[in-house]
């Protein structure tokens, strides 16, 4: 019999910024680096022969979890990728769910009729990541795999091994949470489900004592739209003095505005040649709603985007923008006249590229 653990990535830029990421590569978030140590704490005495990982940077930097504390190499497999979204990648859920909402709503409950343009199709999904497992099982006989994978791949699979159509995928087989991981076993001609979605190792007082940012209602929970804001000069002006920031405010070449349907609420302002963040703002009764960080995944889209692999934001020391900075990933960088200079590294760890 051979056992395989099949596990998803952990929480990566796409899943806090409401960015469609399929196979559009983005980095892991602290939170899911938080996960990752969990994860290996988990499988610290759990006996694996092979690790495999689809080739997207945030199965490979989650399967670091598994493969460097057990001396493993790391093994690609592009069968175990997830699903290409086609003209969706690289978009947030808020503006695919104002342009597109039916398509939006079969992506999640109706798998069996979802299409668009330039898309892998749930059929064809689910043929690659049962076929890609199944192959990796006859090549293992009697060992103990780990496989990184999906979220959207991982739900097809397991709804499909346990006789679940496509049609009924989306009321009947959930999305398991980042790092979750599910139990399958191969007795050498099929796959069997023996349980799946298992996150006991992110209920640990030792991980919980960490959580503290705020969690999304549900997996495609919308979220914010981005265009370039018309005539900013009186907005940008009004929500830098609400900011509390003193003087005019300092030119720069990018300012977005962030819609919920069709209001504005929140504002970006910054450079992302250089990464400098001057302005991010989100209207008072919009706050606390966790939109403020998409503001922020716009800033590392433009900004590596651009070959950058750094954002800076400069606050008055002590305010309250020192507060989001943090919870936002920045660490301080000095100080001059009176405000802290904040840094984000955006850049992709080269280790995990190499597979090491």
């Amino acid at each position: 019999m051979t056992t395989i653990y099949l596990i998803r990535h952990a929480e990566a830029e796409g899943n806090l910024y409401r960015i469609a990421q399929g196979q559009h590569e983005s980095n892991l978030t602290g939170r899911g680096l938080r996960q990752v140590r969990a994860l290996e704490r988990r499988f610290a005495d759990i006996p694996v022969d092979a690790v495999y990982s689809s080739d997207l940077y945030r199965t490979r930097a989650t399967a670091a979890a598994v493969y460097r504390p057990k001396n493993l190499p790391l093994r690609l497999c592009p069968g175990l990728r997830e699903i290409c979204v086609g003209d969706w990648e690289g978009r947030t859920w808020g503006d695919i769910a104002r342009c597109t909402p039916e398509a939006m709503a079969d992506f999640g409950s109706r798998m069996d009729r979802w299409s668009i343009p330039g898309a892998e199709t749930p059929a064809e999904v689910l043929e690659r990541v049962r076929s890609a497992v199944e192959d990796i099982a006859r090549a293992n006989p009697g060992k103990t795999l780990a496989l990184f994978s999906h979220g959207y791949a991982i739900r097809l699979l397991l709804a499909n091994l346990q006789g679940i159509s496509l049609r009924d995928t989306g009321a009947k087989s959930p999305t398991g949470d980042n790092t979750a991981v599910s139990l399958l076993e191969w007795d050498g001609e099929r796959l069997r489900v023996v349980w799946q979605n298992d996150n006991r190792h992110l209920q640990t007082p030792e991980y919980l004592a960490e959580e503290t940012g705020v969690r999304r209602a549900f997996a495609l929970e919308p979220g914010l739209w981005f265009r370039p804001l018309k005539d900013p000069a009186d907005r940008l002006a009004a929500a830098w003095a609400e900011a509390g920031e003193p003087g005019p405010v300092p030119a720069a070449p990018l300012t977005l505005e962030g819609l919920l349907g069709e209001e504005t609420a929140g504002l970006l302002h910054m450079d992302p040649e250089t990464g400098r963040m001057l302005l991010a703002y989100i209207r008072p009764d919009c706050r606390g709603r966790g939109l403020g960080v998409q503001l922020l995944g716009q800033a590392v889209q433009h900004t590596r985007e651009r070959g950058g692999e750094e954002l800076t934001a400069a606050v008055p020391s002590g305010g309250p923008g020192e507060k989001h900075l943090r919870s936002w990933g920045f660490a301080p960088a000095g100080e001059a006249e009176g405000r802290r200079l904040w840094r984000k590294c955006i850049g992709f760890d080269p280790l995990v590229r190499e597979g090491r």
